[in-house]
């Protein structure tokens, strides 16, 4: 409910001590269960991991959504939380924030800077304490204590214990947290059943998983007998209204167009260009921001899967490579010789392309020594060492996403290597290092950016992909015909 300038969303916090003390599966059990009470739930997710907010659509129904004061601004994260529950059918009942590592854990070296804490103070959150206790009992209400206490801004309403051994164990804690008043909100004991798999980069999506369906039903049937959902409601209701504006894509393109207006809506005519954005069990991580500034910005978005697709959708203008696991799927890829084709006759022609980790790979020579696009002049492979962290980096040069000299906040994550790691044109630049590769139409990078703390990429590239459909490249597959698979997911197909 908007009142004035203040907006009622009942939320809550769930962030734990540390990571592995269980803040997804509780987050997306609340989720689940919130909503076969026939609530509107919006799942967010602190940080800039796109595996969690996967689980979080199949929980709710909705996208999930990130919430990242690095990759978008402390003044864009409530504007971008009134966004992703008030989109959709009808205005969510309630937010649901599942917080990132240890509740005080952010960037290194910025004194929490993007930490769960951080975002929980800028919304104005109650925070709900996720805490394993399989392997302590009365000094868990120790821990509990310094959570509450080492920062007094944090408000935590309340705490679920996890992985509890038996109910004589969970007692001995309730017994000890007792006079800290913090209320125990529910006790989930050990279940194998709801423990999702991981791999070299955390969990598998929830995309990749036929079974991820049916455990969280089970997990959502756990957490509606062993937490209190009328005391997790009441929880979220102590949150205060918010003030400010709704994020919205249509106005924050504004201040990032080149020109007075959408770019691509200058175009002629009654269809708008079509960005062919990779989805499938290879292509599962984009921020839902993305789509919805591309779409704003005059763009058709079709969904193809490099996987399983002979050729890209039709009247394809530009392309958008996010992030994924290509090389868990590089064989299948590989061995659909004729999407590879048809990328190579696109970018070979000038189709405007961006890029971004998972990406990349694609578009390199080979993958593990597998085939792959070869647009770009180098090769991907796995990797023992883990890359992993924020970055605040500068375009080199002026090219189909950047100008010379924009800086930009974004994160990488991933277990490989490129070799070389850049091209003549390096897509990014930063202290000593540069990265990636750029022209005037393709931008690949390792790279992980969010469109919403910097619109100027997406009315860019959005820009890029209008010249590219006046000028009438060739856009469909080596066979020239479109992809049956496509789905729009956002735009105007006429």
């Amino acid at each position: 409910m908007v009142t004035g300038s203040r907006t009622e969303l009942p939320r809550l916090v769930v962030a734990a001590p540390a990571s592995g003390h269980g803040k997804t599966t509780v987050a997306t059990g609340l989720m689940a269960a919130l909503r076969r009470r026939g609530l509107t739930v919006s799942g967010h997710k602190v940080g800039p991991d796109y595996i969690d907010p996967g689980y979080h659509e199949l929980a709710t129904g909705r996208p999930g959504r990130n919430l990242d004061p690095h990759l978008v601004g402390e003044d864009t994260i409530v504007p971008l939380l009134l966004h992703g529950a008030q989109a959709g059918l009808r205005p969510a009942d309630v937010a649901v924030i599942e917080g990132v590592m240890g509740l005080y854990d952010g960037q290194i070296g910025g004194d929490g800077f993007s930490s769960t804490a951080h975002v929980a103070g800028l919304t104005d959150t109650p925070v709900l304490l996720v805490v394993d206790i399989s392997h302590a009992s009365r000094s868990i209400a120790a821990v509990v204590l310094g959570m509450a206490t080492f920062d007094p801004s944090v408000r935590i309403g309340g705490v679920i214990l996890n992985k509890a051994g038996s109910l004589r164990h969970s007692d001995e804690v309730r017994r000890a947290l007792e006079p800290l008043g913090i209320p125990v909100l529910g006790v989930l004991s050990r279940d194998d059943e709801v423990t999702a798999p991981s791999r070299h980069l955390g969990l598998v999506p929830a995309a990749e998983r036929p079974g991820a369906a049916g455990s969280l039903d089970h997990l959502a049937d756990r957490l509606a007998t062993s937490v209190d959902l009328d005391a997790v409601m009441r929880l979220a209701h102590t949150a205060p209204p918010l003030s400010g504006p709704t994020w919205s894509a249509e106005e924050a393109l504004v201040g990032g167009l080149p020109d007075s207006g959408p770019p691509a809506l200058s175009l002629s005519g009654p269809r708008r260009p079509v960005v062919a954005v990779a989805g499938g069990r290879a292509f599962t991580f984009r921020y839902a921001e993305t789509v919805e500034l591309l779409d704003a910005a005059g763009c058709d978005v079709a969904v193809f899967d490099p996987l399983a697709d002979s050729a890209l959708p039709e009247g394809t203008a530009g392309v958008y490579l996010g992030g994924g696991f290509p090389e868990v799927h590089a064989a299948g890829l590989a061995a659909n010789r004729p999407m590879l084709a048809a990328l190579r006759t696109a970018l070979g022609a000038g189709v405007p392309t961006v890029a971004e980790c998972a990406g990349l790979l694609y578009l390199c020579r080979t993958l593990d020594g597998a085939p792959m696009i070869g647009a770009v002049p180098a090769d991907a492979a796995m990797s023992p060492r883990l890359t992993l962290g924020y970055r605040r980096v500068t375009a080199g040069s002026t090219n189909l996403l950047t100008a010379a000299g924009t800086e930009v906040t974004g994160h990488e994550f991933h277990r490989t290597t490129v070799t070389p790691g850049s091209g003549a044109a390096a897509a990014w630049t930063w202290g000593d290092s540069v990265e990636g590769f750029a022209t005037p139409t393709l931008h690949a990078s390792y790279l992980h950016t969010h469109w919403a703390g910097h619109p100027a990429l997406a009315a860019r590239f959005a820009a890029g992909v209008a010249r590219a459909a006046r000028a009438g490249r060739p856009s469909t597959g080596v066979d020239g015909r479109p992809v049956s698979g496509a789905r729009v997911v956002l735009g105007h197909m006429r």
